[in-house]
């Protein structure tokens, strides 16, 4: 709950909230925000684009005045204080103009055990939000000369059998690929080690006809599918003669001063955090969890930050590029959802663009949201299975037109066919296969740290709330 004196606080702006949100012709979410508690793709290749018409961020806007900071900050804590109230475990930041407007670490590394609290340099699996460092680092090879997005994946993976698949629908989940999350559960597969990428290529090469691994027609419709984003790992790799975690590092990570950032592997188990069940009880690790380029990089909601800035900023790509990577390529199915390259949005009736990405691996939920228009972002990372963190969408409304009060933003596929909603569902999950046993020899942190007891029903946690000043752009 809120103290008394921000409830004293939030009082006086009620007023200001009002003609805020009539001025934008949408005062009545501001009502739900209070209330919560609990482009058709192109075929020919090309050039990289050099115009946009999705500017990146003014990183020189004027900051926000004191009424202005208060107001955002009222609204955005009252919000986020109701919806993590329950058993949340994770990390929080909400920013505008360059300013920090919400900034919260609630929960410990270990919540079963309530051990070690989170803090600003608690790093999380981002799960498919790491999806978006993979696309980013493709267009930054593209943007280059060293690579076109229009070439098809057989001139880089060497084997790859389906000559009509490009490197952009791989980006924009088009290829007709299936997941590998999936088909690699076939008897076949050797569960007992870990699956790397390329064990992935290696399967797809040899089982070319089987309709569980290719659609057999590409470019015909969305498909969120691991497996484009395994294979874009490669890619990167084969084209920088770097490893994807180097190249990562070099181009990103270290540039923009992302020190809590990783891409994971199992000489990092001693630092890694491991994500939980509702219960509290651990996830194992499973032979899937080695394969990159859709998942296993960790990172902060601060570091997470610095990307959104840089992103922003123009530092990083051209206006043309960050272009093609924001527009949509999904068309078939009616609705706002959609997907760029690496990127999720909402395309508004009234013309508004919501640009994001999900994740959802194991017990890790995480939340990317970005407003382009406003210069504002929500993030929100957490490792215990907390559902309700998908919400955070909600809070849109108070910073623009976006219509989001009332709208879903969960991921986890509640239909067949949500993997073919470009923006519902489908984001990488736990497959519960009880005849399937663990991969051999994980990491010794995950036998001795995290013994399996009966869950507790009651989980106190402490809290650390932390309001700090903006974090300057690297």
């Amino acid at each position: 709950m809120l103290t008394r004196a921000v409830d004293d606080r939030i009082g006086p702006l009620k007023k200001d909230i009002y003609y805020l949100m009539k001025g934008i012709g949408y005062f009545a979410l501001s009502v739900s925000l209070l209330a919560v508690s609990c482009g058709h793709a192109a075929q020919n290749a090309k050039p990289v684009p050099q115009t946009d018409t999705v500017a990146p961020g003014s990183t020189s806007l004027p900051p926000l005045t004191g009424p202005e900071k208060e107001h955002y900050s009222a609204i955005t804590g009252h919000f986020f204080d109701s919806m993590l109230a329950g058993r949340f475990n994770g990390s929080v930041l909400v920013a505008k103009n360059g300013v920090v407007l919400y900034e919260r670490y609630k929960g410990f590394r270990n919540p079963r055990l309530k051990k070690d609290s989170l803090d600003e340099h608690t790093s999380f699996h981002l799960a498919s939000m790491s999806k978006t460092f993979t696309a980013m680092a493709t267009l930054k090879l593209w943007e280059d000369g060293k690579l076109d997005i229009h070439d098809p994946v057989v001139k880089y993976l060497t084997g790859f059998p389906y000559p009509e698949i490009t490197i952009q629908t791989l980006l924009n989940h088009r290829s007709g690929l299936h997941n590998y999350v999936h088909f690699m559960y076939k008897p076949d597969v050797d569960k007992h080690k870990f699956l790397t990428n390329e064990d992935v290529l290696a399967y797809i090469s040899k089982h070319a006809r089987d309709r569980d691994v290719y659609s057999g027609v590409t470019n015909r419709h969305f498909e969120y599918s691991n497996t484009n984003f395994a294979l874009l790992a490669m890619i990167i790799e084969k084209v920088s003669g770097l490893s994807y975690a180097d190249f990562m590092n070099k181009t990103f990570f270290q540039p923009l001063q992302m020190e809590d950032t990783y891409v994971y592997n199992l000489s990092d188990s001693a630092k890694a955090m491991t994500s939980y069940y509702q219960s509290g009880r651990p996830f194992r690790m499973e032979f899937l969890d080695l394969v990159y380029g859709d998942k296993i990089i960790y990172s902060t909601v601060r570091d997470i930050y610095k990307w959104d800035q840089a992103l922003r900023s123009g530092q990083l790509f051209s206006k043309g590029v960050l272009d093609s990577a924001y527009s949509g390529y999904s068309f078939e199915k009616p609705g706002q959802r959609n997907y760029g390259l690496g990127w999720r949005m909402l395309l508004i009736p009234n013309g508004k663009k919501l640009i994001y990405h999900n994740g959802w691996w194991h017990g890790n939920r995480t939340v990317f949201i970005r407003m382009l228009d406003e210069n504002a972002t929500i993030i929100a990372l957490s490792n215990n299975d907390y559902k309700n963190v998908y919400s955070a969408k909600r809070l849109v409304d108070l910073f623009g037109d976006y219509r989001q009060g009332h709208e879903s933003f969960d991921e986890g596929g509640e239909s067949a066919d949500s993997a073919n909603d470009p923006g519902h569902g489908g984001e990488p999950h736990e497959i519960v296969k009880a005849d399937i046993p663990p991969s051999p020899h994980p990491p010794l942190h995950h036998q001795i740290r995290h013994p399996i007891k009966k869950a507790s029903a009651h989980h106190p946690i402490r809290k650390k709330k932390v309001v700090k000043a903006a974090i300057p752009a690297a």
